[in-house]
């Protein structure tokens, strides 16, 4: 259930986040959750894409420096304390979040986490045991 995600290093300029917008839009592929952190001279643009093969290609063909790597979906209760709830699980299981980031579904009572940790099998499995609803990549694009 792990979910391939793009991470770029891109200067932190006027028009950039358009250009890598424009780009995949011009060759169809679709941005299903997206993260950007950002210095004075650059930022991390994390994405998971619905087509994350061909938009690598072509981002690293315009002289982007892309990586990839896995993230793990999860729906949680969009409510107060669900997100405590969800980090306590993967805490007493001894696993630690590199980062996350989140977005809400239209029409529905839940939200939609992405993790990025050390072992995301293990933290599926953990997840899953304790009830949590672990999204596989069709799922999420679906949405």
């Amino acid at each position: 259930m792990k979910i391939p995600q793009l991470s770029l290093f891109v200067p932190n300029t006027p028009g950039t986040m358009a250009d890598i917008a424009v780009i995949l839009g011009d060759i169809g592929v679709n941005i299903r959750a997206m993260s950007l952190a950002d210095t004075n001279d650059f930022g991390v643009l994390r994405m998971v894409l619905d087509n994350t093969d061909k938009a690598r290609q072509v981002l690293k063909d315009y002289g982007y420096p892309v990586r990839l790597s896995e993230v793990i979906a999860v729906e949680i209760d969009d409510r107060p304390g669900a997100l405590g709830r969800l980090l306590r699980i993967l805490a007493d299981d001894g696993r630690n979040v590199e980062y996350m980031y989140a977005f809400v579904q239209k029409n529905a009572d839940s939200a939609v986490l992405m993790l990025r940790l050390e072992d995301p099998d293990g933290a599926v499995a953990c997840l899953q045991a304790a009830g949590v609803k672990v999204l596989s990549a069709e799922e999420l694009y679906a949405l």
